[in-house]
């Protein structure tokens, strides 16, 4: 369950090959942006509460330059405590355009705890990837040198939140491929088209909708589905998450340090 939180808050687009492609224009965050959510599940017609997650963004020095830092924290709160402890720590540090460089998840999930690592390098037109597991004491590595850009969990959504949008067609599928630690996933995205979506606070926002969809005996199966503020922002607002024994939710509840207006708002009271 939490391994699918951590892909629906932080997921857009691919990338190419060489360096310098990697990376995108950052025209979507500053430094100081900090976006706050509500965590919510569904069993049996009843929603409950069932914690937090905030993600922040700030300037950092990695190996003697200038990057960005983001961090997402995500947890439960005292009741979900009692059948499902979560307490997740992730950080990625990329330059200030947006190229990964380091990404690592430490997360308490029930009793299991686990660290997760990931170094980004590249050469000769290659992204080396050097990923790590530690689990039970143990740990495991693995070294991969693609001829594509591979992203972690977070740095994809920095770079999917630069990219022009306005050209995408309903239907239209979106292929990268990401490193969890573990291995590197190949993940497909279809943006769905245009939403209006109104949130608990009476705010009504013009969103644009992607699914995550798996694939099983070569049929579709849609995982997540997300709605991005139509502006220069994109901010995940909504992210609904199907699941083998009910539904989960999360809510965007407070925005601080958006770099642009939230023009996508249609309405508020």
């Amino acid at each position: 369950m939490m391994k699918k939180w951590m892909i629906c808050l932080c997921l857009l687009i691919g990338g190419l090959t060489a360096k310098a492609q990697c990376g995108a224009f950052n025209d979507a965050i500053k430094p100081g942006e900090t976006l706050s959510y509500e965590l919510k599940f569904n069993w049996k017609f009843i929603w409950f509460n069932v914690g937090w997650a905030q993600m922040n963004v700030h300037q950092t020095e990695y190996k003697g330059k200038e990057c960005l830092q983001t961090d997402l924290l995500t947890f439960t709160n005292k009741r979900a405590d009692r059948w499902f402890k979560m307490r997740d720590t992730l950080t990625c540090i990329t330059t200030n355009d947006l190229i990964p460089l380091f990404f690592r998840k430490a997360a308490e999930e029930g009793k299991r705890y686990s660290i997760d690592e990931v170094n980004f390098s590249y050469r000769n037109g290659k992204c080396i990837v050097d990923q790590q597991r530690t689990l039970r004491g143990e740990t495991n590595k693995r070294h991969d040198e693609m001829g594509v850009c591979v992203y972690d969990m977070l740095s994809i959504l920095l770079q999917a939140r630069s990219y022009d949008a306005s050209k995408y067609k309903p239907g239209q599928k979106i292929l990268f491929s990401m490193a969890t630690g573990r291995e590197i996933e190949k993940q497909t995205l279809i943006y769905r088209g245009k939403e209006n979506y109104k949130a608990e606070n009476d705010v009504t926002y013009r969103c644009l909708v992607f699914s995550l969809v798996e694939y099983k005996d070569n049929e579709e199966k849609e995982v997540i589905t997300f709605y991005v503020t139509d502006d220069r922002n994109h901010l995940p607002v909504r992210l609904d998450m199907y699941l083998n024994f009910g539904s989960a939710k999360a809510f965007l509840t407070n925005i601080k340090g958006n770099k642009y207006p939230l023009t996508s708002i249609i309405s508020k009271k």
